[in-house]
């Protein structure tokens, strides 16, 4: 028996098993939750990008009004698990059609009782992103117990007559109870750190994301799975946002106190300085096609260019296409890692800035890198030269495949004929 190789078994075994992952209902909804937080980060980070424009003389003139300024970034960021808490819980809710809106209160209320210390009130220290990770926990239990409560008939319910609001109300009453008395118990009763617990849990992979290895594991598998014809970036996101977004929260805090940015791998990253043109950072590609002597790529280049400048990249992945094309799965697979290992390398050398504000994953090239990094110029220029690398990674690729569809179909037909014999 033929021993399969490396990629093979990878395309045979692993992909597969993720692309059913990426079908769970439990990451879908904390997927859909997350990105329901997005455009509280973006508002957030335009009060933070006003705040610190890189002009001479605006910090003077800032200066008086910063408290003011600064206050939308603390319910923004300062309360990222708090967001997250009632999203997640309500977009679990709709993947397991319970009712939405007591799934979202419920998480968010068991939310509130684990930042309980008791004699102290609330810690609302815990309401961003060190509370994120707890804040997903908490969605999944309450509303696994939604579901159980209403799944077993464990739940009141009132004649028909009743008004819808106040028969859901008092269908939720058991689930809510137990809900509470639950974590009560472990939070209050036990005094148990559950905050604390978790994020000593998530903390290999929180490590892990914020290294360069980690990062090109991600990227393979993001890429990797889009080569198969598979959305790589919902798949992985669903894992790697959490981690991502609380890298974000935290430099978003520290470049407001003048403090030094301490995450290089934070929400932003990727979209911004990576995945330029969409994952893979295909705007190279649809540049090469543009200047193509094939007719067809370069009508498809046209056609996809608009996309592409906002960060769409389906036209290309699908039309050239990429999916499935050995030829072109090697750029697709490469530039990602060359990009991203030499953006982590001038990131960490605090040549260019790190992400700093949340900007809309669409933002086009050079503007994007220069919003995500607080207006630093030189994450812009750098922005500018990754596409003439990408473009390179891609050029003798492209180059194979134009001459390839340049040869009379006589000739295309017997070099495929001579390969499947």
């Amino acid at each position: 028996m033929e021993k399969k190789g490396f990629m093979a078994w990878l395309i045979d075994k692993v992909l597969p098993k993720l692309a059913l992952l990426g079908e769970n209902k439990h990451l879908m909804g904390i997927r859909d939750g997350l990105i329901a937080t997005i455009p509280f980060t973006i508002a957030g980070s335009i009060f933070l990008i006003i705040s610190f424009l890189p002009i001479p003389g605006w910090e003077a003139i800032m200066e008086p009004y910063m408290d003011k300024m600064l206050a939308p970034v603390d319910v923004t960021f300062g309360c990222l698990g708090l967001i997250a808490s009632f999203a997640v819980g309500y977009n679990l809710s709709v993947q397991f059609k319970q009712h939405e809106i007591t799934g979202g209160v419920m998480a968010l209320v068991g939310f509130l009782l684990l930042q309980t210390e008791p004699g102290a009130g609330l810690l609302v220290g815990n309401f961003g992103p060190e509370g994120l990770f707890t804040a997903l926990i908490v969605a999944i239990f309450a509303v696994e117990v939604q579901k159980f409560f209403v799944e077993k008939g464990f739940v009141i319910k009132l004649p028909e007559n009743v008004p819808p609001a106040i028969a859901n109300s008092f269908i939720s009453l058991m689930p809510i109870v137990f809900m509470i008395v639950s974590l009560w118990v472990v939070r209050i009763v036990l005094e148990f750190n559950v905050n604390d617990f978790i994020t000593m849990i998530f903390q290999p992979a929180v490590f892990a994301l914020n290294t360069l290895p980690g990062l090109l594991v991600y990227m393979l598998m993001i890429t990797l799975l889009w080569t198969v014809g598979i959305h790589g970036d919902a798949i992985m996101n669903a894992m790697g946002s959490p981690i991502m977004l609380q890298f974000l929260a935290a430099n978003a805090v520290a470049f407001a106190a003048g403090d030094p940015i301490p995450y290089i791998a934070a929400d932003g990253f990727i979209p911004m300085f990576v995945n330029i043109g969409g994952t893979g950072a295909t705007l190279a590609l649809v540049l090469l096609m543009i200047r193509s002597k094939n007719k067809m790529y370069k009508q498809l280049g046209r056609l996809s260019l608009p996309s592409a400048i906002f960060q769409i990249n389906e036209p290309v992945v699908f039309g050239f296409p990429i999916v499935l094309n050995p030829t072109m799965m090697i750029p697709y697979i490469a530039t990602p890692f060359v990009l991203t290992a030499t953006t982590y390398i001038l990131m960490a050398l605090n040549i260019i800035g790190r992400p700093v504000a949340a900007v809309p994953w669409t933002m086009p090239a050079i503007i994007g890198p220069y919003l995500a990094t607080g207006g630093d110029w030189k994450a812009a220029v750098w922005s500018a030269i990754s596409i003439v690398i990408a473009a390179t990674v891609y050029y003798p690729f492209f180059k194979s495949a134009e001459k390839q569809s340049l040869l009379p179909k006589s000739v295309t037909a017997e070099s495929e004929e001579k390969a499947i014999s």
